[in-house]
């Protein structure tokens, strides 16, 4: 059995003029292609749809676009070291190539550490929608938005992604849009709170296509770095007894990987920045 050979597994088919293992990510990817369209569509339909004012006017009034910023370069970087990786490989330098692909999985690393980040400050800011308006800073307003004191009781989960309303919270209500100065620490009294949650996905329409995108593309990156690092562990082995079969992984693994950069770059500006 072990004499068996696969046919163009290393050389090109006639037909797809490439090898099995390129057109099977190809035709991966063209299925990606498919769920990552179906959400952004209904991304779309969510935001057109929506009613007056449900909507954020754009997404860095409740998402930190500085930090995906600086997620959108990693990523991009992490996408050259990756190719620069499979052209080492083709220059028989499989020194540089491993380190490189070291480099890449570091970055897809940092990606992932700032992405806990982003996501975990969700989860400690809180809004409270209200039955009648409040004044903060100067406005009426009927939901704040802010962090909880010290002074709120202890707060329990309902049934629905929110929580149970409390005797009163205690709140520092965020900033304007662009300003630093926080209007004053105020308290809400629970009979005037309609619902309270925190930023995660029962908040809204919004957030919740916004974490199942971003947390659908997260496993993306979580899975190429699985990946990268199997090539890293058994590339020694592969390179020394099938050095072209081991390139072609390479190779693949770095058509997947800009597919999921790609997946990002239009993430980044739908979400954050419209």
């Amino acid at each position: 059995m072990s004499d068996v050979v696969i046919p163009h597994d290393l050389e090109p088919h006639p037909l797809t003029r490439m090898y099995n293992g390129k057109f099977g990510i190809w035709l991966f990817l063209a299925s990606e292609v498919m769920l990552f369209g179906a959400l952004f569509s209904t991304y779309v339909l969510l935001r057109v749809g929506a009613p007056e004012g449900a909507w954020p006017r754009h997404g860095s009034l409740i998402l930190n676009w500085k930090l995906a910023t600086v997620n959108t370069m990693v990523l991009i970087t992490s996408s050259v070291t990756m190719v620069m990786s499979w052209a080492m490989l083709k220059m028989n330098n499989f020194a540089k190539a491993r380190l490189l692909l070291g480099v890449t999985f570091a970055l897809a690393g940092t990606f992932m550490v700032i992405k806990y980040f982003e996501y975990t400050a969700k989860f400690s800011h809180y809004e409270a929608f209200l039955k009648t308006p409040v004044m903060v800073g100067g406005e009426e307003r009927m939901s704040v938005p802010g962090h909880l004191d010290a002074e709120t009781p202890q707060l329990e989960n309902d049934k629905f992604g929110g929580f149970v309303i409390p005797e009163f919270v205690q709140i520092t209500p965020d900033a304007k849009h662009g300003e630093d100065k926080h209007p004053p620490s105020m308290r809400i009294e629970g009979d005037n709170i309609r619902r309270l949650t925190t930023f995660g996905p029962a908040h809204s329409p919004f957030l919740a296509i916004y974490f199942v995108m971003t947390g659908l593309h997260g496993l993306h990156v979580l899975g190429g770095m699985i990946v990268i690092m199997y090539l890293i562990v058994s590339g020694t082995k592969m390179w020394k007894t099938q050095g072209e079969k081991y390139t072609n992984r390479v190779e693949c693994t770095g058509l997947y990987w800009h597919f999921v950069d790609l997946v990002w770059i239009f993430l980044f500006p739908t979400l954050y920045l419209l």
